[in-house]
């Protein structure tokens, strides 16, 4: 059985060449790749057959790195990031550095700080943030469980992670906020 380390080793080795992984993540199952990698992003749109109008979730290690991939973040946004008390997406505007097929065409990014520990630590060690878009095919349901996701999914992707493919717990998705320039803040998906 391969152990968390030597999964963490074979993401980053797959990340690093431009390819895509199957993971777990504090909420459900989710296909990822280097974030900043345009060639990545688009393998992942054609593996789910998700239109290219439909943006993806970016995932970041620490609050802090909000700071280097949005424009004009409200100013207490680390406070308010890391006072959020389940898993919590924020659409923000005004993206900076990510490939034009990871911002929606209004500019926005969707970010969520990762609590889950196998993330963090492949976040940290990749040194660059993660797409994070479910594991089904579009318009298909969420698979919480590695056990739900759909064999052309699997197949799919360059590496599966087999840290949690046993886990049976299923955690909701996260709820997706937008903040407002001023701080407020409006439930998307709640």
């Amino acid at each position: 059985m391969v152990d968390f380390e030597q999964d963490i080793k074979n993401c980053i080795a797959v990340l690093q060449s431009g390819g895509t992984i199957l993971y777990p993540t504090e909420t459900v199952w989710g296909i990822g790749c280097d974030a900043l990698n345009e060639q990545a992003v688009e393998q992942i749109f054609g593996l789910k057959n998700r239109p290219k109008e439909k943006s993806m979730i970016i995932l970041l290690a620490d609050a802090r790195d909000i700071l280097q991939y949005v424009a004009a973040p409200p100013p207490d946004i680390i406070a308010i990031v890391e006072s959020c008390e389940r898993p919590t997406t924020v659409i923000y505007d005004g993206a900076l550095g990510f490939p034009d097929n990871v911002v929606n065409k209004d500019g926005s990014i969707a970010i969520r700080v990762t609590t889950d520990p196998f993330c963090k630590a492949l976040i940290k060690r990749l040194r660059k943030p993660l797409v994070s878009t479910s594991a089904n095919l579009s318009g298909q349901p969420t698979p919480a469980i590695y056990s739900m996701i759909e064999q052309s999914i699997i197949q799919g992707v360059n590496y599966v992670v087999r840290h949690r493919q046993h886990d049976t717990a299923i955690n909701p998705p996260s709820r997706i906020v937008r903040v407002s320039d001023d701080g407020d803040i409006e439930i998307t998906r709640g």
